[in-house]
């Protein structure tokens, strides 16, 4: 068995993104994938009707889009081609017009109101800033162009979202588009961070957008996958590790698993007290996902839905925040928070002629073995009366087979772990390199560090940052931040 410089376990965008910046760096690097196809749940399929293209786990990117780790890498001469629908959001409303997070906060302003003001006042600045805040995590140190704004933003993401959204608007329109994107949390609205994730999808939205792969999310997995084989690293699928005497010889081993992989490849080697605290390790809340393959377009009541690849299906911030709190208490909401992607009217690609996709999921405790679908259904036909009747064929997978799929997600849960604030910057245990474990030279490198969940391949750039410094000693790295590729 040939040696290597570094082995990765794991495929996915965090797992692909380690053995690039590796790779980069000179070294002599093998990613090993159980499956037979690379990129976790960076995938796309036919899950339903022959010429239908669905994404098997993430459909929406606006944290690659952001990423300054993948911004740097030229994935577009690798196939990537990025779809931005003309509006990344749509909130419809029961009774009203549906509110639309535009690219433009201005244009996003103008149609909520009175609250239009302080949509600006808080928003603005954050989509002006984001791009030198992302780069924060890339070791690049740039002046914010609005410090003060700045300083009170994170005042205030350190909180909950439905105060923020209270505080902030006194309208329902705004509130309800704050609460959905803070719903990505996958945390009740009530705790702390949400108000974290509210903010950040918002300036998201306006600063790159919530843009998509042509083609399917897998196309992002295959640039990462080409970029890396261009390096000269090699990525070798079906090969299932159960432990790590099973490897190929290597100087640096970097998982991208969660603490319970963690514990089944490697728990021996490991000390008591870093074992205990892996087994201590919290898993969040399940998604239940549906695909569709449809006669045609979703039939919203508001035509304007037809503008935004995205679309928060829940009413209310008090909708929203009661379906959130049922989830976390174990229960399974009548009217379930909805997130829904309506690929096809942008990307064709993905598609028959004239035909469409619908990804769409919900939230539901982890482990859970309900079935939503009917919720889901009724959600998106309170808000596109006749869609049901549009139904051609669906796929229906609830947390189980999620797992069974990818073991990472682990109970349905999409993130890595719970991303509240006693495990957003510690996950997955209180170290002061949270990417190093105990094992001379064996790294995690998932979503379970920080920054967490979600497509943007940070966890594994700095993982492989973090071996680095072993390998060459901080004074010989000779690293440089990434800097962006012209776009």
């Amino acid at each position: 068995m040939s040696a290597y410089d570094a082995v990765v376990v794991g495929s996915g965008p965090n797992g692909l993104s380690a053995a690039i910046e590796l790779a980069r760096e000179g070294l002599s690097v093998a990613v090993l994938e159980a499956a037979d196809e690379p990129g976790g749940a960076l995938r796309s399929a036919g899950l339903t009707l022959p010429g239908f293209v669905h994404d098997v786990g993430s459909a929406i990117h606006p944290l690659a889009a952001a990423s300054p780790f993948f911004r740097s890498l030229p994935l577009q001469r690798h196939g990537l081609r990025w779809v931005h629908p003309p509006a990344p959001l749509a909130h419809p409303l029961d009774g009203q017009e549906a509110v639309l997070l535009e690219r433009s906060v201005e244009d996003t302003a103008a149609a909520l109101g009175r609250d239009g003001a302080a949509y600006r006042r808080l928003m603005a600045p954050l989509a002006a800033d984001l791009g030198r805040l992302a780069e924060l995590a890339v070791g690049r140190l740039r002046l914010p162009r609005h410090p003060a704004a700045l300083a009170t933003a994170a005042l205030r993401a350190c909180g909950p979202a439905a105060s923020l959204a209270r505080g902030a608007f006194a309208g329902g329109r705004a509130r309800a588009l704050f609460a959905g994107n803070a719903a990505h949390s996958f945390l009740p609205l009530e705790w702390r961070p949400s108000a974290l994730f509210g903010l950040a999808l918002g300036a998201l939205g306006h600063a790159v957008g919530w843009p998509f792969p042509e083609g399917g999310a897998g196309r992002l997995a295959r640039a990462l996958v080409s970029c890396l084989r261009a390096l000269g690293g090699e990525v070798l699928t079906g090969f299932p590790v159960g432990s790590l005497e099973g490897l190929p010889p290597a100087r640096v081993v970097l998982l991208d698993v969660t603490p319970r992989q963690l514990l089944r490849i490697a728990g021996d080697r490991l000390p008591g007290r870093y074992r205990r605290a892996l087994a201590r390790y919290r898993y969040g809340p399940g998604a239940f996902k549906v695909d569709y393959a449809l006669d045609g377009p979703v039939p919203w009541a508001d035509g304007r839905c037809g503008r935004a690849g995205t679309v928060h299906l829940g009413g209310t911030l008090e909708e929203i925040a009661a379906a959130e709190r049922e989830v976390w208490r174990g229960g399974h909401p009548e009217r379930p928070f909805v997130l829904l992607a309506q690929h096809t009217l942008f990307d064709p690609s993905r598609a028959p002629a004239g035909r469409h996709t619908v990804w769409a999921y919900c939230h539901v405790p982890n482990g859970s073995t309900f079935d939503m679908t009917g919720r889901i259904e009724r959600q998106i036909e309170r808000f596109a009366p006749g869609f049901r009747e549009r139904v051609l064929a669906r796929r229906s997978a609830g947390p189980a087979e999620l797992e069974r799929e990818n073991p990472n997600l682990v109970g349905g849960d999409i993130n890595g772990g719970v991303m509240d604030l006693g495990q957003l910057l510690t996950r997955p245990a209180r170290r002061p390199n949270p990417y190093a474990t105990p094992v001379r030279g064996l790294y995690l490198c998932s979503s379970s560090t920080p920054p967490g969940g979600g497509v943007h391949g940070l966890c594994g750039y700095l993982a492989a940052r973090s071996a680095l410094r072993r390998l060459r000693g901080p004074r010989r790295s000779g690293h440089r931040p990434p800097a962006a590729t012209p776009r």
